[in-house]
């Protein structure tokens, strides 16, 4: 079934989208990170503009973000204070990162400069997760078991203005999760990607969080990171799509939940291993097609101009029009089928024990 994104100006195939977004949704609950660092690529593929991959999937992460971080909030594993500080970096490092945006995209450099950013990115930390997969698996066919401190110290520890976070049981420099905040927001704006997978290893071995803490605390500040970038995007470049959107938002949180079920029965030193091994072939096949592929992209780019429906002309006007009323509306829309999703979970989840209970 064929749908004309408005704002995009594209034709996509509506299966298709719900169907990867769900695919990426289920590697998300089953590798415990975002998936914008696979579904943005995946858009760019079917023909969608970088510039509006960018910006829809951080929406799209918003929505999945706030579906897991009220999950984590009714668990009460969240230490606020952490994330309110990497959420004070995030900000900073966020506007830097649209500054940086609008730069390359006034020159017009800024569609290989995303293709770019994914293609190294994905190549270090593919190549990264590959070789410490492979270490423990091998560690545990051999059954070696190697004693690790669960916090060093670095000079960062040492800087200024430390406090205590009562509930992580740490004291430290507040500069600590405001840095990774910075490096997080920057990344968010210029990739479209919600940066779990550099915020949840920054939590573990710098800052030095309790585990069952992290998950919860990472989308707490993804949350944020999410609505502005997806705001500015808005207001900017008036690129959020929300037809795109739904499909998006409706197909991750479906995913996720499976995923999230499906990863309490796998081995992780496994999943980690094939998350590395399709992270380097995402790369690969983003450098293919940013070198190879250009022209057959811009050509069904430029094929997708369609009459609009009421309801597509009444979205691109108020796109056009009013942005920022456009983006508050992105955010809203994701934001409550996210708490939605959650709280449909949850009531699922005490319907499934009371059943065994009964049992």
């Amino acid at each position: 079934m064929e749908v004309f994104l408005p704002i995009a100006e594209v034709s996509v195939n509506t299966v298709t989208i719900f169907s990867l977004s769900t695919i990426v949704g289920i590697l998300s609950g089953l590798f415990g990170v975002g998936g914008g660092f696979l579904m943005t690529p995946f858009l760019i593929f079917l023909g969608i503009p970088p510039t509006y991959a960018v910006a829809n999937e951080a929406n799209n992460i918003l929505a999945t973000s706030v579906s897991g971080s009220t999950t984590h909030w009714l668990k009460n594993t969240l230490d606020y204070k952490m994330g309110l500080m990497i959420v004070a970096g995030g900000v900073a490092g966020t506007i830097i990162g649209i500054i940086t945006f609008t730069y390359f995209k006034g020159i017009g450099k800024i569609d290989i400069v995303i293709s770019l950013a994914y293609m190294y990115v994905l190549a270090i930390i593919g190549t990264a997760m590959l070789i410490q997969g492979i270490g423990e698996i091998d560690r545990a066919r051999k059954k070696i078991i190697l004693k690790k401190k669960l916090h060093s110290h670095y000079w960062i520890h040492g800087l200024p203005l430390r406090m205590r976070f009562k509930k992580s049981k740490l004291y430290e420099s507040a500069f600590t999760p405001i840095i990774i905040g910075l490096l997080v927001g920057f990344i968010a704006a210029i990739m479209g990607i919600g940066g779990a997978f550099i915020l949840v290893p920054a939590m573990i071995y710098i800052i030095g969080m309790p585990t069952k803490l992290i998950p919860g605390t990472s989308l707490f500040v993804t949350i944020f990171v999410s609505a502005i970038v997806t705001v500015l995007h808005a207001f900017n470049y008036g690129s959020i799509d929300l037809i795109l959107v739904s499909m998006l938002i409706c197909g991750s949180i479906v995913g996720v939940q499976i995923g999230q079920k499906i990863g309490e029965f796998i081995d992780s030193s496994e999943l980690k291993t094939l998350l590395a091994v399709l992270l380097l072939a995402v790369g690969i096949a983003i450098a293919y097609d940013s070198f190879f592929v250009v022209h057959d992209v811009k050509q069904t780019i430029d094929n997708g101009t369609k009459n609009l429906g009421d309801f597509s002309n009444f979205i691109k006007n108020l796109s056009k029009d009013f942005p920022v009323i456009y983006g508050i509306i992105s955010i809203i829309f994701a934001i409550v089928l996210g708490i939605a999703a959650a709280f449909i979970r949850r009531f699922f989840s005490n319907l499934r024990k009371k059943y065994i209970i009964k049992s």
